[in-house]
């Protein structure tokens, strides 16, 4: 494994590194928690250091680790030029400062940062803040460099995805990759439209020539892992979670999908019930961000944990009305969202309330504590796959678990043997169990 200890670029020496050196660096920096712990500790042995310079550095290191509000505030005592604004520009659109990172890429102009760099950065900034028409304005100023850059493609690409331009966008990571075989960014984006689109093959192949590249691509490996499972090719699955968990031993997520991918070599599927999976199923699976939302209203749901469809379905309109920052603007957004899908607020806790009593009136809850089979399943700590399969059953109270069967729970895809004992021995620990057709 690469250390940082063997790169010889050094963020603190006397000449500052270039932006591509320290996108390399920031590349090692990541590809292992060793390598992150070693230059925290490096970047701590220098925090106290008071020059410009230093700020400069240490308000860089701090933006590679992500460490974004803090970066903001050591690079702010730099002395002016044009990594300093880049950098300022970039840590502040981290924290959705947006307004301010454009400033500061406009300030990076006056000290001889690169024209077309900035007004790339620029569109990126405003397409993140949903800002589209100003987004693309950025990018017509600079399409003398068509079929000339990578990042240009990239960029614009970017902005179609966004914009619902699914076919313009790959179409647009293709010439990126013509331009620049190796613009991992462009790859990346590319398998994952090729899996949303399903093209498992396709993306199978963008990913692996991603992960064939040092340095380690951790979210190309783990989106592969999953690909390669849903194929049923569990081996390939795990070797690719194991090189997760080789260069980070401690990434929660690759850890939980070690033990789905050990389930589903014994889990049963039921192929003709998937068949048949319905289309407000689908409907309910759809990302929110497929859907254009005021930067607002974006942000309030991601921070409520709201992914999907199917999760604004389990909450109600007091909920969102209850959260900071969001107003009736934003539920008016939401609503129209929903209303356009025959949906509306709180539908699937209607249903799973209904579900409940029905259950509850047949005998399967009888005897149980009321605010016990209350209790939303999140509280029962499943792994990520039995979390990911009650959501698809749209079990969201332990009372809805009870009144569901083994064979129900096993013939969800993706569900196996181990998944359904886990919940049987996390519901054991609060006296209940599964229905049983005996």
């Amino acid at each position: 494994m690469e250390q940082i200890t063997e790169f010889e670029i050094d963020l603190f020496a006397d000449n500052f590194p270039s932006m591509d050196e320290i996108k390399r660096f920031s590349e090692v920096v990541h590809c292992s928690e060793s390598n992150q712990i070693a230059f925290n500790e490096q970047l701590e042995a220098n925090m106290a250091k008071t020059s410009p310079q230093a700020a400069l550095a240490v308000g860089v290191g701090l933006f590679i680790l992500g460490k974004n509000a803090e970066a903001v505030e050591k690079l702010q005592k730099a002395a002016d030029g044009k990594e300093k604004f880049i950098y300022l520009a970039l840590a502040l659109r981290k924290i959705d400062k947006f307004d301010e990172a454009i400033k500061k890429l406009q300030n990076s102009l006056k000290y001889g940062a690169d024209t077309l760099t900035v007004t790339l950065e620029k569109a990126a900034t405003y397409r993140y803040a949903q800002n589209l028409d100003a987004a693309a304005n950025e990018l017509k100023s600079c399409a003398n460099f068509e079929n000339v850059s990578a990042e240009y493609h990239y960029q614009l690409a970017r902005l179609q995805e966004t914009q619902g331009l699914y076919g313009e966008a790959m179409d647009g990571y293709k010439t990126a990759l013509e331009l620049s075989p190796n613009h991992q960014k462009a790859l990346f984006r590319l398998a994952y439209r090729c899996d949303l689109s399903g093209d498992e093959e396709a993306a199978i192949d963008y990913y692996k020539q991603i992960v064939s590249t040092a340095p380690v691509y951790v979210n190309a490996l783990v989106n592969l892992a999953v690909l390669y499972e849903d194929a049923g090719r569990f081996d390939k699955a795990a070797r690719c979670i194991e090189d997760v968990l080789m260069s980070h031993p401690n990434h929660e997520r690759a850890i939980l999908f070690e033990k789905d991918i050990e389930s589903s070599k014994t889990m049963f599927y039921d192929e003709e019930k998937e068949k048949k999976k319905t289309r407000k199923t689908q409907i309910l699976e759809t990302p929110i961000s497929d859907f254009e939302l005021s930067v607002r209203s974006r942000n309030c749901l991601r921070k409520m944990n709201i992914e999907t469809l199917g999760d604004l379905l389990r909450t109600t309109e007091a909920e969102l009305l209850s959260y900071k920052n969001f107003g009736e603007t934003s539920l008016k957004e939401v609503k129209s969202i929903l209303e356009s899908k025959a949906l509306y607020l709180g539908m699937s806790l209607e249903e799973n309330k209904l579900a409940s009593a029905e259950a509850s009136a047949s005998g399967v809850a009888e005897g149980q504590d009321k605010e016990i089979i209350s209790e939303p399943v999140d509280n029962l700590q499943l792994s990520v796959r039995a979390r990911k399969c009650l959501q698809k059953l749209n079990i969201s109270t332990t009372g809805d678990l009870i009144s569901t069967t083994d064979a129900e729970l096993l013939g969800c895809k993706n569900f196996g043997v181990t998944s359904l004992n886990e919940i049987k021995k996390a519901l054991s620990k609060i006296g209940l169990s599964l229905r049983s057709l005996d």
